[in-house]
């Protein structure tokens, strides 16, 4: 699935459409996690203006006669917006907008993304947390979740409603360097540890933006090209490989669901 940096990648791909207008509008028909609205239309003739991320959303804004009209994106498990000549629709392009002689595609074969108007999609940035990368995300605003539940810590740092985009992928990462044990009660975790997560936490989201994100499974961005960030990583995916630490075999194991990697060595639940 696109995470917060795959996402960010994304929203900096999209700088040299800015200023473009569009000229047409491909849509598939298809259903997506939300109906496609049916008067995406009404863009033909706007000029793309900005794009900005909240979350592992984005918000694509354009200028037709004075008027702003904002689009709502959200990549879902194997979405991407990827720019090509003018070519036919391939399989899984679901919406295609086309500006001249660049046409940006919104691709998506398991089709649990979104593209629909922002004001109808509001809704759900109502919901979200504090932006890991912000001043606002700190010790402090941490230790005000974790003192409050005895979750595993890293279905915490995973909420969407506490911060976001931190997945599946940063928050084992995150946790390894943190020498923390991801099933570990988010309530028994010193305000050391804590901020030492927060640290990791910014530090592996912000390096892998500039690596232009992980590449797994369908990710890609801009013109198909991939991220590299999926390269360095440290524990997510090398379950029963040796640690780069201590060289003890790797062990995963299931928390809500999903692949929890983790070194018994040095991230002792205790």
């Amino acid at each position: 699935m696109p995470e917060l940096p795959e996402v960010e990648t994304t929203k900096a791909s999209l700088t040299p459409l800015i200023g473009k207008t569009i000229n047409d509008i491909y849509l598939s028909g298809c259903r997506l996690r939300e109906l496609v609205p049916d008067d995406l239309d009404e863009m033909v003739g706007a000029t793309f203006v900005r794009a900005v991320r909240r979350a592992k959303y984005l918000i694509l804004s354009f200028d037709k006669d004075g008027q702003m009209l904002d689009l709502l994106i959200h990549l879902g498990m194997s979405g991407s917006l990827q720019q090509h000549p003018n070519t036919t629709p391939r399989k899984h392009d679901h919406v295609i907008f086309g500006f001249g002689d660049v046409r940006l595609h919104y691709h998506d074969p398991r089709r649990f993304g979104m593209v629909m108007w922002a004001k109808d999609g509001q809704r759900y940035l109502d919901k979200l947390g504090v932006e890991p990368l912000d001043d606002a995300f700190d010790v402090k605003y941490l230790l005000k979740f974790t003192q409050k539940t005895q979750k595993p810590i890293k279905t915490l740092i995973m909420e969407q409603s506490v911060v976001v985009g931190v997945g599946n992928i940063y928050a084992v990462e995150s946790l390894f360097l943190s020498g923390i044990h991801p099933a570990t009660p988010a309530n028994t975790l010193s305000q050391d540890k804590l901020a030492m997560l927060v640290e990791n936490i910014k530090m592996i989201l912000a390096r892998s933006i500039e690596q232009g994100g992980s590449t797994l499974k369908d990710f890609t961005v801009g013109a198909g090209k991939t991220g590299y960030f999926q390269q360095t990583l440290l524990a997510y995916g090398r379950a029963d490989k040796p640690c780069v630490n201590c060289q003890e075999p790797l062990q995963n194991i299931k928390i809500g669901g999903r692949a929890s990697v983790f070194c018994p060595i040095c991230q002792p639940l205790t």
